[in-house]
């Protein structure tokens, strides 16, 4: 472990005041020992620059898919008093609103006959790659809508049913949301790409359900044992890109001034109350209603396709959740007894709120949000469920992914793509991608194991395994 960091629990280590100058609060993060050798020094540095934040609360933290990023490391999780912290789209990352839902099918593999030519016509369906484009023409009126109202938006055009909105975070639309702080440069990024999936590590997948680990909970959320599920991991693409730049540029100058001092200018920021900073709160929101409706089109997508080829319901394919994990919220939290207005930063970080509270729908309050974790191209992804514990301890949050390795370009050089294909076809996992690129960039091995990442916040209590899935066909962009 680096030298200075003290380990104060079997899975959790603390950064102290003075690691760098300037600290506010000490740092938090969750690892265990077989994620140990994962852990980067630079990552490490990152998260402790988050803490010399102004108005930063208790901890700057980070899960255990923590790894290198822009400003905070990935995995990084920090709440700001909205009267004297800051926002920071450093905290948030470029695809704003990257997020992972889950579709429930009344399915079982051994219904799965045509599995290729299943896997083909989604791959036809839903545009993947860097650039692609949809066929759905979208008028600036649209798009502005789209920004406005998020999911409901897509609904109200036909793609999808009111239930899904209900089983979203947010309700599939941020409050605060504000297009008028969206670039034109962004919003012709935008027009092109709804209902995209985009390049990188997003996927759409075809699952099967292997293990359930809570009985009751899985009841609950409706996923049974062999039960077939997708599963789609994507965000606001280039708008969202666009508005993170656009937004860097303004922040940069905030930071002189409101004269702020930080140890790292990727940390550019301004106070939650400024002009600024309600600015690129509202761009960010409008991005994020832009990916959640993004989602909701590649759900209808999905559900056209399976309902002719598998002679199922429209309504049949039913979403679990949606979750975001690249996204600023105003929240209220317990701070010293009080509740408190914050607005808490998770960068590839996810919401894991409790059961009973408000913001979890009513036919999940009982057993808390669902969590969902993918894994990496090839290994398991996970539903787990939220706790009081993450409400007390994270600010309602826990990890997002497996966490990286291995940078694109590494895997790239180390990977073969057309090998991963082949091991992953033995093994009964089918692949479609643009070429071989993307699938060596993506491969399992570029990750951290997923469950030993959702291992550890299980220990931990901040959220708790429900589900391990399996995938049988995977879609990369």
């Amino acid at each position: 472990m680096i030298d200075g960091i003290n380990r104060v629990g079997p899975l959790e280590w603390e950064i102290p005041v003075g690691f760098v100058p300037g600290m506010q609060v000490p740092a938090r993060f969750f690892l265990s020992e077989a994620l140990a050798g994962t852990l980067e020094e630079g990552a490490v540095h990152q998260l402790a620059n988050v803490a010399t934040m102004p108005g930063i609360i208790r901890n700057a933290l980070a899960m255990p898919d923590i790894h290198w990023g822009y400003g905070f490391p990935i995995g990084g999780v920090a709440a700001f008093d909205y009267q004297t912290g800051v926002i920071s789209p450093g905290g948030v990352g470029f695809d704003i609103n990257c997020g992972v839902r889950l579709l429930t099918t009344p399915l079982v593999q051994s219904d799965l006959h045509e599995k290729k030519e299943i896997l083909d016509r989604l791959y036809d369906a839903v545009p993947v790659g860097v650039g692609a484009r949809s066929s759905i023409r979208l008028s600036k009126e649209q798009l502005n809508s789209m920004m406005t109202e998020g999911s409901a938006w897509a609904v109200e055009e036909g793609y999808g049913n009111r239930q899904d909105l209900v089983h979203c975070e947010e309700g599939g639309s941020m409050k605060g949301a504000d297009p008028s702080y969206v670039s034109q440069k962004a919003r012709s990024r935008g027009i092109p790409q709804s209902g995209t999936l985009g390049a990188g590590n997003h996927f759409l997948e075809i699952q099967v359900v292997k293990e359930i680990y809570d009985e009751d909970a899985a009841k609950t959320y409706g996923v049974e044992k062999g039960q077939i599920c997708i599963m789609v991991h994507c965000g606001s693409r280039g708008l969202g890109h666009q508005v993170c730049t656009d937004h860097l540029e303004v922040l940069e100058r905030a930071v002189e001034k409101y004269h702020i001092s930080l140890p790292d200018k990727q940390l550019a920021c301004a106070p939650l109350t400024a002009p600024e900073g309600k600015a690129y709160y509202g761009a960010m929101g409008a991005a994020a209603n832009y990916a959640w409706a993004n989602r909701q089109v590649i759900t209808h997508q999905i559900r056209s396709v399976l309902t002719k080829m598998c002679g199922i319901g429209y309504d049949d394919i039913r979403l679990v959740y949606d979750v975001a994990h690249n996204v600023a919220k105003l929240e209220e939290h317990e701070v010293e007894g009080r509740r408190t207005k914050v607005c808490v930063h998770r960068k590839g970080a996810t919401r894991a709120f409790g059961p009973g509270c408000p913001d979890v729908p009513a036919d999940y309050q009982s057993t808390g949000q669902p969590v969902i974790i993918p894994g990496s191209m090839g290994s398991s992804s996970f539903l787990l469920k939220g706790t009081d514990i993450a409400m007390n301890r994270t600010f309602g949050s826990t990890c997002h992914g497996a966490g990286r390795v291995l940078s694109r370009a590494q895997a790239k050089k180390n990977i073969q793509g057309r090998n991963v294909r082949e091991t992953l076809g033995k093994e009964g996992i089918l692949i479609k991608a643009p070429h071989d690129g993307a699938i060596a960039e993506e491969a399992p091995d570029a990750y951290k194991p997923s469950g030993e990442v959702v291992s550890v916040v299980d220990r931990l209590g901040i959220s708790k395994l429900v589900a391990r899935l399996e995938p049988l066909g995977v879609i990369k962009g």
